[in-house]
């Protein structure tokens, strides 16, 4: 009996959802800003290779499925990059000390 390597990759994609859920959720909260940096530099491999994928298509079909998928992880991926800098900064924020007024 052969499993469908569609079903088995979606087992695996399921799976993977709910360990993220449960790794990030269970990270004490002095160790969110390090995450972030890091889900900063995936996300920014993940452009490298979106760009990659959005320029594998035909020259002479500028709408086709690599394209439109490539683009798209683009811009999901850049708004991650942009949110988790913000974040961050935030957080960070957090840390400093404040000024006394006189």
């Amino acid at each position: 009996m052969e499993i469908d390597p569609f079903i088995f990759r979606l087992s695996i994609f399921i799976l993977s959802i709910f360990v993220g859920y449960y790794v990030v959720w269970s990270v004490t909260p002095s160790l969110h800003t390090p995450l972030m940096s890091v889900t900063n530099a995936i996300s920014s491999v993940i452009i490298v290779g979106a760009i990659i994928a959005s320029l594998a298509g035909n020259s002479t079909e500028v709408f086709n499925t690599a394209s439109i998928f490539g683009y798209l992880a683009i811009i999901l991926a850049a708004v991650n990059i942009f949110g988790g800098f913000l974040v961050t900064q935030r957080m960070l924020a957090m840390y400093k000390k404040k000024k006394k007024d006189k």
